[in-house]
């Protein structure tokens, strides 16, 4: 289900869901499945990121900073 967002996607619901939970007006039932989702959203972002870091390092240091950067 989460790997059929996008990053922008996923970030944008991950900020509902904190934006709901600092009101903090939402029953502990769904305020505890929506934390649940945040985590699972924040581990996705968090992945999405770190691949992304992983094909620029491997481009830089397979291509040298000048190839990348012109």
């Amino acid at each position: 289900m989460e790997n059929e967002k996008t990053f922008d996607e996923a970030m944008k619901e991950l900020e509902s869901i904190v934006n709901q939970l600092e009101q903090g007006d939402v029953p502990i039932e769904k305020a505890l499945d929506q934390f649940q989702e945040g985590i699972k959203l924040s581990r996705y972002c968090k992945r999405i990121v770190e691949e992304a870091e992983k094909t620029v390092t491997t481009m830089i240091n397979e291509n040298g900073q000048e190839d990348i950067l012109d």
